[in-house]
């Protein structure tokens, strides 16, 4: 069978070696600008250019080489009616686990206002706070938040869940749709936005929303960039509103050096690290997705057009 490869990754060899080792009764064409290439039955790609799907007019399916759909959903140029297949996990789990139970027991221990202290050269110990009274909220129920949730539970923090429809998750108080959204927010004091980035999420981070949190909640950002109103969050950190903010995802990125978020003191940036798709298990992972489709059989992670996700 013939596929064709594209990634944004400048150095794509080990992706293709990768999927060849993987897929070895496949032939793996990498696309470039202006390359003629035959009809082939799968595109394995992340972030498609323009030229991309031309002359495809066979594809049988679209695996798209991450767990979020936004960079290719909107794509105009997406052949209609072939099904997207999203990567499920591909060893982002484990490190999104460890990224926010990270955040989550340094704000609970206030290493960041130590950190500031420390700045200040002032010395004064602030009173210890358990955990049972640090609630962690995760906006976003699917793969991957589902799997953060559980581990924070058990790291013995109260954890609540929120999503756009009803979910059920064993040790979490879940909470649903706008109706519910506020009453999720009043008793969070961490918030962990792992949303998928929708027409209806988009902004969701906002004033008005951030606002409901408890004074002196912090927030955690891993999901996408476009999820936050970045003014909003600096006015509600300057007025004590928030405590602080991790921020992994930006709208632009890298992150423009012009950005007051580099310098605010109560503002921790990391370069989108969160969770790194790794070569091998996505690869490995893709090809099992195309050895079942063409058993006809049905595979996980197909994105619904309509929600986005």
């Amino acid at each position: 069978m013939d596929v064709l490869f594209h990634t944004e990754d400048p150095q794509p060899g080990p992706w293709v070696a990768a999927l060849e080792a993987a897929l070895p009764e496949g032939r793996v064409h990498r696309w470039s600008e202006g390359a003629v290439f035959p009809a082939c039955g799968y595109a394995v790609c992340w972030k498609p250019p323009a030229g991309f799907f031309a002359g495809q007019g066979g594809l049988k399916a679209i695996m798209n080489i991450g767990a979020g759909a936004d960079a290719i959903v909107g794509n105009p140029h997406l052949p209609a009616g072939v099904p997207v297949i999203r990567l499920d996990d591909a060893g982002m789990a484990a490190q999104m686990q460890e990224y926010v139970a990270a955040c989550a027991l340094g704000y609970l221990c206030r290493f960041d206002a130590y950190r500031a202290q420390q700045a200040r050269r002032h010395w004064e110990r602030m009173t210890p706070r358990g955990r049972e009274h640090f609630p962690v909220g995760i906006m976003g129920l699917g793969v991957l938040g589902k799997s953060v949730a559980l581990y924070l539970r058990g790291l013995g923090f109260p954890v609540r869940g929120w999503s756009r429809g009803p979910k059920r998750l064993d040790g979490v108080a879940c909470f649903a749709g706008d109706a519910q959204l506020d009453d999720f927010l009043s008793g969070t004091m961490l918030l962990v936005c792992l949303l998928p980035l929708t027409a209806q999420t988009r902004g969701i981070l906002n004033r008005a929303n951030l606002a409901k949190l408890p004074r002196g909640a912090c927030l955690v950002n891993i999901a996408r960039g476009g999820h936050l109103v970045e003014d909003d969050l600096l006015d509600l950190l300057d007025a004590g509103q928030l405590a602080g903010a991790t921020l992994d995802v930006f709208p632009h990125e890298p992150l423009a050096p012009a950005s007051r978020l580099w310098t605010h003191d109560r503002v921790a940036v990391t370069p989108h690290a969160s969770a790194q798709t790794l070569v091998d298990v996505a690869m490995a992972q893709i090809a099992g997705k195309i050895r079942a489709l063409e058993r006809g059989e049905t595979v996980a992670g197909r994105i619904d057009p309509v929600r986005g996700y």
